[in-house]
């Protein structure tokens, strides 16, 4: 019987689960054919990750991830470890893709994903660095004041929030208490409150890139302000592309995508966390080299 008898008087939607199916099926049994990735765009959550991804993306030479639905990221390194690397592999492109896109477009292809978690990961940089030593890292960092804000108003919009912010921030504590101690006793454990309620602890910036700097050579790592690429995003696209080794390439526009309008934080929330975050910003400054514009 062929696919097409198969699927005669089947609902869409069964067929749409049928093919996705297929689909992820396909992907983990030609996983030996499909190379690691080349870079990842690693953090931070509410700092711009998903625009550089989609401007990545619109480069010829950049291709998506398999299957198509796959928007960003493969959750591996955080969500998914259990699921083993070839599963993890089956979301890039064969060899043969990328021979192709190759032979199209006359330069390297650069294959990756954007996953804002895993800089924040307690384990995810040794894992990465066990698998992909080569591998390149992007870190988008905001200013940790407007991007504690920025992702209690994501997860109030999404519902998943109930708090105010100024609760949210005197509850943070208590109600991530001892969870990333759970993920790091038990490599397959996944926290919906570590990644959900951390408006603090996630921009402690130096705290998580510290494994990351301890494994991987600084030529390695490409750290970016956000709001770099929020005022100058055509400028910081291509520094990207350079720091990748692709071609130069020029968008028609720079659109900042998961951007969200609401009310100003209120000022004395506001000077609260700037006093909380101003020795943890200059020990990043310090180590890192960089001058951070966050006053």
């Amino acid at each position: 019987m062929t696919i097409r008898d198969r699927l005669k008087g089947v609902v869409p939607h069964q067929v749409t689960h049928q093919v996705r199916s297929s689909l992820v099926r396909y992907g983990e049994r030609t996983s030996d054919r499909r190379p690691l990735p080349d870079f990842l765009i690693t953090g931070t959550k509410r700092g711009g990750t998903t625009s550089l991804w989609r401007y990545l993306l619109a480069h010829p030479l950049v291709p998506r991830l398999f299957p198509a639905w796959n928007t960003k990221t493969s959750h591996y390194f955080e969500e998914n470890w259990g699921r083993g690397e070839a599963w993890y592999r089956s979301h890039f492109p064969t060899v043969r893709h990328r021979q192709a896109l190759e032979r199209r477009h006359g330069g390297p292809v650069r294959v990756g994903e954007a996953a804002p978690l895993y800089m924040f990961h307690p384990l995810a940089a040794q894992r990465v660095a066990e698998l992909m030593p080569d591998v390149r890292l992007i870190f988008l960092l905001r200013d940790p004041v407007e991007r504690a804000y920025s992702h209690w108003k994501e997860r109030r919009t999404e519902g998943r929030e109930p708090l105010d912010f100024v609760e949210a921030l005197a509850r943070e504590e208590e109600r991530t208490a001892g969870e990333r101690e759970r993920l790091i006793a038990d490599p397959t454990y996944f926290s919906e409150a570590y990644d959900w309620y951390t408006y603090r602890a996630r921009g402690r910036y130096l705290e998580h890139l510290t494994p990351w700097l301890d494994r991987f050579d600084r030529s390695q790592l490409l750290i970016l302000p956000s709001e770099t690429l929020y005022a100058e995003p055509a400028a910081t696209y291509a520094r990207v592309l350079d720091f990748l080794g692709l071609p130069p390439h020029q968008l028609a526009a720079y659109e900042a995508h998961n951007h969200r309008r609401s009310s100003a934080m209120p000022e004395q929330v506001r000077e609260e966390l700037s006093a909380h975050f101003a020795p943890h910003n200059a020990a990043l400054e310090q180590r890192l080299g960089m001058r951070f514009d966050w006053s």
